[in-house]
């Protein structure tokens, strides 16, 4: 590489829960740079996902983490060009992408889902992926379908 690597960006913790993934999260549902409004929409589903689950005995920031692990793939394939044929080559992913990935599948399943506002389309995807379903769940079960179907390319990685 001609470049040095870009420095990575100091990501503050959010101001309820001093968390830093919390951050993330509300930076990936961030539109227009509406920041607040993102907070807004994330600790109200999250208050919603309290009044869903109110027999659990978990906080609503730890379902919402659970949620998140439950929808964290683990390999992922990458087309690789060998010889004029392309193989899709399954590949571990780095810790950093795993949790970008996972953030982005549910915040992208929450948008597709059909409810009232954001935040309930939200909770309901947090609820959802906590339980072990969903749409973010079923992308990452697809995902790790096809790394185990092309695991003979497996000696292809890069």
């Amino acid at each position: 590489m001609r470049k040095a690597k870009p420095k990575k960006r100091v990501i503050l913790p959010d101001p309820v829960f001093g968390d830093v993934a919390v951050t993330k999260f509300v930076n990936h549902l961030m539109y227009d740079g509406k920041k607040n409004t993102s907070f807004e929409i994330f600790y109200e589903s999250l208050e919603k996902v309290k009044a869903k689950l109110p027999n659990e005995e978990m906080s609503a920031l730890e379902i919402w983490k659970k949620a998140l692990d439950n929808v964290t793939p683990q390999v992922e394939v990458k087309s690789r060009r060998i010889g004029g044929a392309t193989f899709q080559v399954p590949t571990e992913i780095r810790a950093d992408r795993k949790e970008s990935i996972s953030m982005k599948n549910l915040i992208s399943f929450a948008r597709k889902r059909g409810g009232k506002s954001m935040s309930d389309k939200l909770s309901a995807e947090i609820v959802d992926a906590f339980n072990n379903a969903g749409g973010a769940f079923k992308r990452k079960e697809d995902m790790h379908r096809m790394a185990e179907a092309n695991r003979a390319f497996a000696h292809f990685r890069f």
